[in-house]
């Protein structure tokens, strides 16, 4: 089945030359040019596999498009693409529900390998008569049952606690943790030693998830209060 991509920008030569490189890949393409017609497309068409999406648009901007998608409960993939490059940018963008971010200038052959890559998160995650339970959050995929995570589509490995660690921050995205209450749920309620070793399993997946470990956009400290996820 050819898989569908909503392509969504106010700019002309940009929405199109995108539209004409995913024609060429074999992918059925969409376009909008404004926020409301895509949230209206959305609405209407039966399945999108994935909508390429400017955060600069009249009327209904990326962001707020993205958010009201993800409140309407709709979990189509999202790529992200700005003319802003800051880290803010990037984290609000993934906070609201976008699955991956390319930055404007961006060459044509990186877009289509992100559309790929997230096509075959979707894939794998969607596959028939596959009952195995995943969570996923921007570029990691957790596989419960095998206990596997890919990051980046690159499988990672990962200690038992740190990998319960992962699966309780995914599970609750945004949540904000105590060490105390990380301990209790991942440790048990009856280790008794130093809570810092949660801080060391956070610095511990952060080399393992993040891009930038001294930057997170997953694992984030909430300063006096703790961590959350996202």
């Amino acid at each position: 089945m050819i898989e569908t991509v909503l392509i969504v920008d106010d700019e002309d030569l940009i929405r199109e030359t995108v539209a004409l490189a995913l024609n060429d890949e074999g992918y059925g393409v969409m376009q909008a040019q404004d926020g409301r017609q895509a949230l209206e497309l959305t609405r209407q068409v039966d399945k999108l596999d994935l909508i390429v999406l400017d955060l600069m648009l009249p009327y209904l901007n990326g962001l707020d498009l993205c958010r009201l998608l993800r409140k309407e409960g709709n979990a189509v993939p999202i790529l992200m693409l700005t003319a802003k490059g800051s880290e803010t940018d990037r984290v609000v963008g993934l906070e609201v529900g976008a699955d991956d971010y390319l930055t404007k200038p961006f060459g044509m052959r990186e877009l289509i390998a992100r559309c790929r890559a997230i096509l075959r998160r979707q894939a794998r995650m969607q596959a028939p008569g596959d009952n195995t339970e995943t969570l996923h959050c921007g570029d990691i995929l957790m596989n419960l049952q095998e206990c596997r995570v890919l990051v980046r589509d690159l499988e990672v490995s990962l200690s038992p606690k740190e990998f319960r660690l992962l699966e309780l921050f995914m599970r609750n995205p945004r949540r904000v943790w105590s060490r105390e209450q990380l301990l209790e749920r991942v440790w048990g309620p009856d280790f008794m030693g130093d809570s810092k070793t949660v801080d060391v399993h956070i610095r511990w997946l952060r080399e393992k998830l993040e891009k930038d470990p001294s930057h997170p956009e997953y694992l984030v400290t909430v300063r006096g209060f703790g961590y959350r996820f996202g």
